[in-house]
């Protein structure tokens, strides 16, 4: 990695290294947020199973 950046330095090329890591860094965070969003949606899914399951369980009791 140190012969690329020594490479687009040495040309003087700083605003496509710049550009190239704003582009790495943004991909990353949405990588990192879609995982998180993938998670969330787990989490919720198994919380209204559970749900459900806790109303079949004692919904139908008659008092």
């Amino acid at each position: 990695m140190t012969s690329i950046t020594e490479s687009i330095l040495s040309r003087g090329d700083l605003a496509h290294l710049a550009l190239f890591l704003w582009a790495s860094g943004a991909s990353a965070l949405l990588v990192h947020v879609f995982r998180e969003m993938a998670a969330a949606n787990r989490r919720f899914d198994a919380f209204v199973r559970e749900l459900a399951r806790f109303n079949n369980r004692h919904g139908e009791e008659t008092p």
